[in-house]
């Protein structure tokens, strides 16, 4: 019997007192990635976060079929070469230091990616963007990051013929967001692919046609239990991934 395919998913780390009755700290990932992913035929597994070398990245990489980005924190503003503003909060240095090589590996390799809320922002400084350190309060409410209840649903348009267009089965759908931060200069050879109606750029995909790479501003996983559209950039992700397995065992 063919094994699920399996996604490596990059943790969060939860300062001690977090978890209940825990008195250390901890790593976590939210429980609805994960049951995403099993709904889609995948299984995720929980990788602890630690600096990285390009090449301790690739090799850690061997284990497994796909690569997930999750939300969390501020990127170090540093690593896309930017002062620091007040508003940027949650920077982990240590997480920062494994996420952006370990993005790189995966799209050296070729391995299917997908990058969710914070993993889109790192899939976007990784290969040389910059971000928007705290977006202005407009029309569009992004929600309020790192807070309970914090989450806000708005509409976003995704340009036609782009693979996430096609992995949604939609070019306009209600997302459940929580951000303050948001996608500036591009990064070498990615496309900006979904927008708000604020313009604030809330998709972005690998401009290589033959490469399943795409990063998302929402929170996809926030309502894919009751949302097929959102399910689907899931079952498309992991769909994607089997399709490069059997052509690696080839």
């Amino acid at each position: 019997m063919t094994r699920p395919p399996l996604i490596a998913v990059p943790a969060y780390l939860v300062r001690s007192g977090r978890v209940e009755g825990w008195v250390t700290s901890a790593v976590a990932i939210p429980e609805t990635y994960l049951t995403a992913l099993r709904r889609a035929g995948a299984r995720g597994a929980v990788v602890m976060p630690d600096d990285l070398g390009d090449g301790e990245a690739d090799e850690l990489l061997d284990r497994f079929d796909g690569l997930l980005l999750i939300g969390g924190g501020d990127l170090d503003p540093g690593t896309y070469g930017q002062p620091r503003v007040q508003e940027v909060y949650g920077v982990i240095a240590r997480r920062d230091g494994f996420e952006l090589p370990l993005v790189r590996a995966a799209i050296a390799r070729r391995m299917p990616t997908l990058a969710v809320c914070r993993g889109h922002q790192v899939l976007n400084v990784a290969l040389g963007g910059t971000l928007r350190q705290h977006i202005i309060p407009g029309d569009v409410p992004h929600g309020v990051p790192g807070v309970a209840g914090g989450s806000i649903v708005h509409s976003v348009r995704v340009h036609d013929g782009t693979r996430l267009a096609t992995a949604l089965g939609a070019t306009v759908t209600d997302v459940s967001s929580q951000h303050h931060q948001a996608v500036d200069k591009l990064g070498d050879d990615l496309d900006a692919v979904a927008w708000a109606d604020d313009a604030v750029i809330e998709g972005i995909e690998l401009g290589d046609h033959d490469q399943w790479v795409i990063g998302v501003q929402w929170h996809p996983e926030d309502t894919a239990g009751t949302d097929t559209v959102q399910q689907r950039l899931f079952d498309a992700f992991v769909n994607e991934v089997g399709r490069r397995s059997v052509s690696r065992r080839r």
